[in-house]
């Protein structure tokens, strides 16, 4: 067949020309024009991007580009183009850059703005350059006869105001002509057709691409012409040997290849190609990825290509690992239908168990050792078709259409076929993420569970993500064989045993469906089987990520403590501590925090008033042994270690006339760890710092307790965020009475969170000898979330049973046996719940 010569996007027609052909293609351009745009007898603003210099930007610098849509030149001296940002004020200052010289007929006009930190690849030299660092995402930008600054802040206004000849407003700019350009981002530009096209609607005229821009000269980023024949280098060439291209930030001609896949979705559309041959280093990947934006680019499977264009570095986010690819791309299709390369089979054996080079640094410019850590097989394959056969899942399907399988049956193997996470040293090389690039409509995702097998092939290039890492973006699909993971309860109590839980309901607030409500109970309920005492963590105020200074939650458990009634379980009563708005972390709005409830039925609480969001909780002297001087209360909440944290909640309870202390805790997240994929080997974990100081905080109130009275009966539990061979733990355990008991199980069944493909434990209970010599080791975890793909939570819940003076108590006899009356201690009552009993908060 013919060649066939394809641009990305169709305005590169204009942008690729010299200034020579400009003029001559000048006459069929204006004849081509519509109505709107021939009757045009100034320039247009033609390309907006705000996003250069960001994040996984190509472009350094954010520019704006006149386009000339008459049939004369126009001059440009004594204009400007001003900026203003999407919702200003009177007070808001205007942001003038003047133009001078002439913009010829059909010809574009650059103006070069601000750059950022980062991007690879330089505009072409601007016409005119101004400092304005315009908004990624959201913007105003006017093309004005004068430099005086424009005194409209609204459409209408500027639509009345002399001087101002176009307006271009983006996103949610209020300064518009008609309705805005579509929502921008880091890769992505508003430009008007090849025709500049100019009706006075800014939503109709300009729409979402890949930036494009192009200076008086015809000269634009990385454009590589069209290429006939193949250039000097090869996709080897450019890959080179380490995770960097040599190339980067060079443009690039007639790269041969095979289009080998093709993502038609999003705004990071655009194709992969191989070549077939390669060069025989194992160091070098023999694929790349060509960016097109949100562009569809117009090639198939199995098409013969040669692409130019410009090489740059993506990097998803800070401290990742970069993509090598191809941007600003022309290319020939010079056949269709040839046979792609072979795929390389991930199998037992494929992938080096050591995971990566630890330099204690960046690893960008190590040279690879595929054959010796896993990471470097992955970069040195990047692009590359890789496959896996009848492979197990070990990460179930999570909301954004992924799971993650396994390649290695030697790692650590949990009891439902997960892989378990059970030191630093050994981050599980054999994990592999997969996404799909087939039309969900025609090829529904899978919905797995750990556990399931993906028979037969699946298939497709190797890439990156910032979730994650590695993965498979797949092209053919395996076949879902589901598995016989189940949920299933725990044991029931024994006569005159007492049960403890934590659970983390991951942001439960009133404004939720019925439905988590309903599916919340049914575990603690049917599978928790309504454990007497329950820690809450992520309860969030009484209408969620509503930001309005709301911080009560009684509406919120109202409603959760009805659905487990309605489920058969008990009436249980609460207690809790409301934050200060907008003090504790977690979700803006939702002001979250830990939360007790309670079977008035089965255990008392010791309510001791005076307990609020700024009042520490003390160990004080009481009648039979330490007291709390506020109960409910928060441990050290002015402490600097919860900034911007959830603060611990401590209750005293009295079960069968013992006092229990419990502590139920929510330490603050890993967010701003380095991840175990990324550039930094071995990876920072800088959130632990946070976390070592709240271990110390709760240690040392235990501590306290442990001081007045040895033999005193806690348990601190929770979301710890942190794991079992921590630091963080050791903290709170190390040469202390509090043991863990997770550690008494097998280390493959040591898990209760599954995160990109890892099974390991961010939730514990902790107990002290007194009830550890009780308990007999009797705890467990409710598998009933983290495997599954419909979960309601994606943390397990615990449970732990022990007998309280080795007596049994309200499920079997009549008399309670509670203890002291509480009246005698002066420390106030116990509330109930309900609305004419609220609870005490």
């Amino acid at each position: 067949m013919p060649s066939t010569f394809l641009r990305t996007p169709s305005r590169r027609a204009l942008a690729s020309a010299s200034a020579a052909m400009a003029l001559a293609l000048t006459a069929s351009l204006t004849a081509s024009l519509p109505a709107a745009a021939a009757a045009a007898t100034t320039p247009v603003i033609s390309e907006v991007y705000g996003g250069g210099g960001n994040s996984g930007a190509d472009l350094r610098n954010d520019f704006i580009e006149l386009g000339n849509p008459t049939d004369a030149p126009v001059s440009l001296d004594g204009w400007s183009v001003q900026y203003l940002p999407a919702s200003p004020s009177a007070g808001t200052r205007v942001q003038v850059t003047g133009l001078s010289g002439t913009i010829g007929a059909g010809e574009y006009y650059l103006v070069g703005q601000n750059a950022g930190a980062g991007g690879s690849t330089d505009l072409p030299v601007p016409d005119a350059t101004g400092t304005v660092s315009m908004s990624a995402s959201s913007g105003a930008v006017l093309l004005v006869e004068g430099t005086d600054p424009v005194e409209c802040r609204t459409a209408a206004a500027c639509a009345a105001e002399d001087g101002i000849v176009d307006i271009v407003g983006y996103g949610s700019a209020v300064v518009h002509e008609g309705t805005p350009a579509p929502r921008l981002d880091n890769t992505t530009s508003a430009s008007r057709d090849g025709d500049l096209t100019d009706t006075d609607d800014n939503g109709a005229d300009l729409t979402a691409g890949a930036p494009s821009p192009v200076n008086s000269a015809g000269e634009t980023s990385g454009d590589g012409g069209d290429p006939a024949e193949p250039g000097d280098l090869r996709i080897a060439d450019i890959q080179g040997t380490t995770r960097t291209s040599p190339y980067v930030g060079q443009d690039v001609v007639g790269v041969p290849g095979i289009v080998t896949a093709v993502n038609v979705f999003g705004s990071a559309r655009g194709f992969w190609f191989q070549d077939p041959e390669g060069d025989g280093d194992p160091r070098t990947s023999e694929a790349l990825f060509v960016f097109t934006a949100s562009t569809t680019p117009d090639v198939s499977v199995g098409d013969e290509v040669l692409v130019s264009g410009g090489v740059s570095e993506y990097r998803p986010s800070g401290g990742s690992q970069t993509i090598t690819q191809i941007g600003w791309a022309d290319w020939t299709v010079l056949s269709e239908g040839n046979g792609t390369p072979a795929s390389v089979l991930l199998e037992e054996g494929t992938l080096p168990d050591a995971y990566a080079p630890e330099t204690g640094g960046d690893i960008s410019g190590l040279e690879l050792e595929p054959d010796t850590y896993a990471l470097d097989f992955w970069a040195a394959h990047e692009h590359m078709l890789v496959r896996v056969e009848d492979a197990p899942v070990i990460g179930e399907t999570d909301p954004y259409y992924a799971f993650w399988v396994g390649t290695e049956s030697d790692e650590l193997v949990s009891p439902n076929g997960g892989t378990v996470y059970g030191s630093y040293d050994d981050p599980n090389s054999g994990r592999i993420k997969v996404e799909s690039l087939l039309d969900r409509s025609t090829h529904p995702f899978p919905q797995v569970n750990v556990g399931d097998l993906m028979a037969g092939v699946t298939e497709g290039p190797l890439y990156y993500s910032q979730y994650g890492g590695y993965l498979i973006r797949a092209t053919t699909m395996g076949e879902h064989v589901p598995g016989d993971l189940e949920r299933g309860p725990v044991r029931e109590a024994g006569r005159g045993e007492t049960t403890v839980a934590t659970y983390n309901v991951e942001n439960l607030d009133a404004q939720d469906g019925q439905a988590t409500f309903d599916e919340l109970a049914t575990g603690i309920v049917d599978y928790l089987r309504s454990p007497d005492i329950i820690g809450l963590e992520e309860i969030q105020d009484d209408n969620g990520p509503v930001d309005d200074g709301t911080v009560t939650a009684d509406a919120t458990l109202q409603r959760l403590v009805d659905a487990i009634t309605a489920q058969g379980g008990p009436v249980y009563e609460w207690r809790y501590i409301a934050p200060e708005d907008k003090q504790d972390g977690g979700q803006p709005g939702g002001n979250i925090r830990n939360v007790f409830l309670f079977n008035p039925e089965e255990v008392d609480f010791v309510d001791a008033e005076g307990g609020d969001a700024t009042t520490a909780v003390e160990v004080v002297d009481g009648r039979g042994g330490p007291d709390l001087s506020v109960s409910p209360g928060r441990i050290a909440p002015q402490d600097e270690a919860w900034e911007d944290s959830r603060k611990p909640l401590v209750g005293q309870f009295r079960v069968d006339g013992e006092d229990l202390f419990v502590v139920t805790n929510h330490f603050a997240s890993k967010g701003g760890d380095e991840s175990l994929h990324g550039v930094r080997q071995p990876p920072t974990r800088s959130s632990e710092e946070q976390r070592h100081a709240q271990a110390r905080v709760v240690r040392a109130f235990t501590d306290e307790l442990f001081e007045a009275d040895p033999k005193a009966n806690v348990i601190v539990m929770g979301d710890l965020n942190d794991f079992q061979f921590s630091e963080t733990l050791d903290i709170l355990t190390g040469d202390g009475p509090l043991t863990n008991p997770m550690l008494e199980l097998p280390e493959e069944e040591r898990y209760n969170y599954v995160y990109d493909g890892n099974s390991q434990a961010l939730d514990h209970i902790l107990v002290n000898d007194a009830l550890d010599r009780r308990m007999d080791m009797d705890y467990a975890i409710a598998r009933i979330n983290s495997e599954f793909h419909d979960q309601v939570s994606d943390h397990d819940p615990q449970v732990l049973w022990f007998e309280a003076g080795g007596r049994g108590h309200g499920r079997d006899r009549d008399d309670r046996g509670h203890g002291r009356d509480r009246d005698d201690r002066g420390h106030g009552w116990g509330w109930g719940r309900g609305p004419d009993r609220p609870s005490w908060y």
